[in-house]
């Protein structure tokens, strides 16, 4: 026979936490404390060596000292520009981590994700038991028209990946050309000639993929423009003109006359300048004798 036993509603459930008593204080602390040491664990420095050879042939590897909250697309864009290739995809690349087991005697490769952390993995194998390398995705060629970036240029060709959007292609464009202009001030257009047809591309538009749906045979490009509505640049400030010196008056003014002064008597009496000649005379009986 079942009985049915009621629960007292003053009766604390066990799975609930009294701010009162003093073992949920000290959890509360615990917790806080831990939360702490992970963002003090964060921010810890360590050294990580990444193989680089997809970059150039003559470079074997690179280490690079990053904490344990760096992500691997950081450490994409730092390789980049330790070897001053800021005109290349970001995109292109990734970091790949090869783990050996000891035990089995065994290699696995695992692709990193943008967001992954080499730092905190490293820590979880065993010294010189993982190894991190930088690998290269597939991509194509896109022939972009960027005389409004350089008045001199025509076109430029760049290596992009499928996943480049259009506005990261124009911060390429824009780091080739050593420009300080934002992205937002420029537009990338599709144009086809033969069909008078053009179109805005929206900043999150995959410019790869859209070449890749043109037909073969088409005359379609892409072209830079400027934002008509883009905020003007800030003014060049110009310094103001030298002011000419006031004419002094007062004590200053006798003062700078005193200086002039004595410039002019050291000048006389220095052995640059010349004296007049001096005749001497010497006293006889009867007139003078001049030397």
């Amino acid at each position: 026979m079942l009985k049915h036993v009621a629960v007292s509603p003053h009766r604390a459930r066990a799975d609930s936490v009294s701010l009162s008593s003093s073992a949920s204080c000290c959890s509360l602390g615990s917790l806080e404390h831990r939360h702490d040491s992970v963002a003090d664990l964060s921010q810890r420095t360590t050294t990580i060596k990444v193989y680089a050879r997809c970059l150039r042939p003559d470079i074997e590897y690179k280490t690079l000292s990053v904490t344990w909250g760096t992500r691997a697309r950081e450490v994409v864009a730092t390789l980049l520009g330790k070897f001053r290739m800021r005109h290349r995809d970001p995109r292109l690349f990734y970091l790949s981590m090869e783990v050996r087991v000891r035990a089995a005697g065994l290699r696995t490769a695992l692709v990193l994700d943008d967001d992954a952390r080499p730092a905190a993995l490293q820590a979880c194998h065993p010294k010189g038991y993982s190894k991190f390398s930088l690998q290269m995705r597939p991509g194509g060629l896109v022939k972009i028209y960027d005389s409004a970036l350089m008045s001199s240029s025509q076109y430029k060709c760049l290596l992009t990946s499928e996943r480049t959007t259009a506005d990261e292609l124009l911060a390429i464009l824009l780091h080739c050309y050593d420009s300080t202009e934002g992205v937002e001030r420029f537009s990338l257009y599709e144009v086809c000639p033969s069909q008078e047809y053009e179109r805005k591309l929206h900043p999150d538009d995959l410019p790869l993929l859209v070449q890749r749906a043109w037909p073969a045979d088409s005359e379609c490009h892409f072209r830079v423009r400027r934002n008509p509505r883009a905020p003007p640049l800030p003014p060049r400030t110009v310094p103001p003109p030298a002011e000419a010196p006031q004419e002094e008056e007062g004590p200053s003014r006798a003062l700078s006359a005193l200086s002039l002064e004595s410039e002019e008597d050291t000048k006389r009496y220095s052995p640059v300048y010349k004296f007049p000649s001096i005749s001497y005379c010497r006293e006889t009986k009867n007139d003078y004798l001049y030397i």
